[in-house]
């Protein structure tokens, strides 16, 4: 049975989120998107630009107020061929939740994921089958770099990332690599994506953090 066309097993379950952002173009997948931005993350980015993720939800959706909030935006989403994106935050922390929202809306959407993969295994394999593009922020490849700018290991990232080209397209999937002021340079950049490309990945966008919005969201 395909994706969005599975029974769902809990229609109570609930989604953390600090904003909806409606009708986003080129900026999260492919036509016009909405964001759906999730609340905690499990790293602690030095330039977080969404450190909002950290504080309490500005709602919570059931599963049905969320499809309800969305479906406003279906007939760009057909027109355009875009869909849902989730975002963060860490939207993994609430896979549970996009899993049933997966099987509950059309199949027409295009559902994106944005994700640092900093998560359990479990986590993405819950929901590998259900999305239809992955934009992963990797940070950077050095798991001295990464530690030193998220507070956490990158092992489980690593992991997360063998699982997901094992099972997906790279087509599909979109890896970030950002020149981290005081923290990373143009040669880590493309250390990163020498490492990342022989594990298979093909798709890559490099781009240097705005510190001074990232500063003045703290």
């Amino acid at each position: 049975m395909s994706r969005r066309q599975k029974k769902l097993t809990n229609k109570e379950i609930s989604f953390a989120s600090i904003g909806v952002d409606r009708l986003r173009v080129a900026r999260d997948g492919d036509g016009i998107t909405t964001l759906v931005a999730g609340a905690g993350c499990p790293l602690r980015c030095r330039y977080c630009l969404n450190p909002q993720c950290f504080r309490a939800p500005l709602h919570t959706y059931t599963l049905t107020e969320l499809l309800d909030e969305v479906s406003m935006d279906n007939l760009y989403f057909q027109a355009t061929g875009g869909g849902v994106t989730f975002g963060g935050g860490e939207p993994l922390l609430q896979a549970a939740f996009i899993h049933e929202f997966c099987s509950a809306c059309p199949s027409e959407w295009h559902i994106c994921l944005e994700s640092s993969l900093a998560v359990p295994r479990e986590n993405m394999e819950m929901v590998l089958d259900d999305i239809d593009q992955f934009i992963i922020d990797i940070k950077d490849m050095n798991p001295e770099i990464y530690r030193a700018y998220t507070g956490q290991s990158n092992e489980q990232t690593i992991e997360n990332l063998k699982l997901l080209i094992a099972r997906k397209d790279p087509e599909c999937i979109k890896i970030r690599i950002p020149r981290i002021p005081l923290f990373n340079t143009k040669a880590d950049q493309a250390r990163s994506s020498r490492i990342l490309k022989e594990m298979g990945f093909t798709n890559f966008e490099f781009f240097e953090y705005d510190t001074d919005i990232s500063n003045s969201k703290r």
